[in-house]
């Protein structure tokens, strides 16, 4: 099955991989990985790509679930990070409906801007559903204009902290940056939830 979101992500899924492979989690996830549990938990990372975050949270001793829709992303996933022992997933937001449990931490990069305005409350409702009693929810916004030929939106910080107050989750962390491939009309914006 196609998701709207996944528009464009096929094609040009070699060149993504190196793109996405150019930087460290680290480097993404720096600001917020001292939100992350310190003892390993079960993690789920939502829109994974090429595994690239997944892998490395693996690599901490996390019991690692990758959700990635692309079928092509998920091969260079495999391949990438076969040494990782992640769990990968073929399922999408705003459902989720692969996806079993519950996760001492969530995590979207760079996927709510594929998210339909009327599907972003649900998701975050789903996503609210899966966390731990203590879990945490990381995801980042992307801010600028939409490549040719993605299903892309600039969706503002604030709603996305109101939707997930609607959810019953609480922002913990909220930090903007620049876009670390030095795309000088992108920026994005961090932010963390836990329950309130």
């Amino acid at each position: 099955m196609t998701y709207r979101g996944t528009r464009g992500y096929a094609a040009e899924a070699d060149a993504l991989a190196r793109q996405y492979e150019s930087l460290s989690s680290d480097q993404v996830l720096g600001d917020v990985l001292p939100l992350l549990p310190e003892k390993p938990g079960r993690v789920l990372d939502v829109g994974a790509g090429t595994g690239r975050d997944a892998a490395a949270l693996a690599l901490r001793g996390h019991a690692v679930t990758a959700v990635e829709p692309t079928a092509e992303l998920r091969a260079h996933g495999r391949r990438l990070h076969s040494h990782a022992g992640i769990e990968w997933l073929d399922d999408t937001l705003p459902d989720l409906t692969a996806v079993r449990g519950t996760y001492d931490a969530v995590l979207l990069v760079a996927v709510w801007m594929h998210l339909d305005p009327d599907e972003r409350p649900r998701a975050m409702r789903r996503l609210a559903d899966l966390l731990a009693s203590r879990g945490v929810v990381l995801l980042t916004l992307r801010h600028g204009p939409t490549p040719p030929g993605r299903h892309m939106f600039d969706v503002p910080a604030d709603e996305t902290v109101a939707h997930a107050a609607e959810a019953g989750l609480r922002t913990v962390h909220r930090s903007a940056w620049d876009d670390l491939l030095g795309r000088p009309d992108v920026h994005w914006t961090t932010l963390a939830f836990a329950r309130s």
